[in-house]
């Protein structure tokens, strides 16, 4: 892989791509990094490569012309080695939030051009002539794109074959499957007090496996709910079995499914209740009394199925990723009898993958 950088200070991302990993692997040409200096491209005698904004306002923009000629010279030396036209990434605080599926995106291209914006910005018609994306790393402001482009050309070099030791080495890490990452410890086993968990120390890889992979779905839905979320969505607990013909389980992903369940709540909780409760708090179980309370549990870890028997929903169950906890199954009146209870109940039950620990919960 090939990849530049187009900057008003060349030799401090030169410096960064040539140290620690990152350098070593260059030195075995396990990529191609080159870092051009805008000035270079200028056609004034002052070297200058900003001025004041059409319009007004404060600070300078970048001239368009010595950083398309930038690009163009790029472009020129990608032809000549027999590569295609890289792909063209300015650093700008508008830009599309970075992250590691982009990461893993850059990666896959041979050649990538990172451009540095500096001052206010970089005039927009260049961006508009020979950009393909505009890159954000995050809702804050720098003082130049060096660090922005660094952080892009760090993450995706990284993922190149042979840079890392072991594959395992970044495919273990947060990010990579939707989730962070698990905490890690080293020698020595007690430090001030503090023991390196059990679990570690067993040698049984299974259990230790189970152990990560608990600490990191944990540690996400505490830290970051907007991953967790996308990552339950796309992870249900188990594989969903099929029966007889038409009927099978779904994992709940919206709004809609959630209403059904809702509606499943409320009908099993009246006739769980209706011995014991008057009927004015019978009543008050719709399914709009329960829709949030699913909502909640949903935001806080909880992955719900329903059974559909010819297309129509007459069974539920729900399973917390956190502790494996089974709770809310619930079926139509005219469903019981038929074996969906017990269909239910073993779907969670022998597969849930949080925790080994399970109770009934209704």
């Amino acid at each position: 892989m090939r990849i530049d950088i187009v900057t008003l200070f060349p030799e401090l991302c030169d410096s960064f791509l040539s140290a620690s990993i990152l350098g070593r692997a260059r030195a075995k040409n396990l990529f191609e990094a080159h870092c051009h200096q805008i000035r270079d491209y200028t056609k004034n005698k002052q070297k200058q490569t900003d001025d004041y904004p059409y319009g007004g306002g404060c600070g300078m923009v970048l001239y368009a012309q010595p950083i398309a000629d930038c690009l163009r010279a790029v472009q020129a030396q990608c032809a000549a080695q027999g590569r295609v036209r890289p792909h063209v990434v300015f650093l700008t605080a508008a830009g599309r939030p970075y992250n590691e599926e982009k990461a893993r995106e850059l990666a896959g291209y041979d050649a990538v051009t990172l451009v540095c914006g500096h001052y206010e910005g970089i005039d927009q018609r260049v961006i508009d002539a020979f950009g393909d994306e505009e890159i954000s790393i995050g809702d804050y402001v720098l003082t130049g794109g060096e660090l922005a482009s660094l952080v892009v050309a760090d993450s995706v070099l990284r993922l190149q074959p042979g840079v890392l030791a072991e594959e395992k080495g970044y495919q273990d890490e947060s990010y990579w499957d939707g989730l962070l990452e698990y905490p890690q410890f080293t020698r020595p086993e007690v430090w001030e007090g503090r023991a390196v968990p059990p679990v570690l120390l067993t040698g049984d890889h299974k259990k230790i496996d189970e152990w990560r992979g608990a600490q990191s779905r944990e540690r996400t839905r505490e830290r970051r709910p907007d991953l967790y979320d996308a990552w339950c969505e796309s992870h249900p607990l188990t594989e969903l079995p099929k029966w007889k013909r038409g009927e099978n389980m779904r994992l709940v992903k919206n709004d809609e499914q959630l209403a059904l369940c809702a509606a499943l709540m409320a009908e099993g909780r009246r006739t769980v209740c209706a011995p014991v409760c008057d009927e004015e708090y019978l009543e008050k179980m719709t399914p709009d009394f329960w829709l949030p309370d699913l909502t909640d549990e949903k935001k806080n870890g909880w992955a719900f199925y329903l059974h559909y028997t010819k297309d129509a929903a007459d069974g539920m169950v729900g399973v917390c990723h956190k502790t494996g906890e089974i709770g809310h199954l619930f079926v139509t009146e005219a469903a019981r009898g038929k074996g969906t209870v017990r269909k239910c109940w073993t779907l969670p039950a022998k597969s849930c993958r949080s925790t080994t620990a399970r109770r009934w919960g209704s």
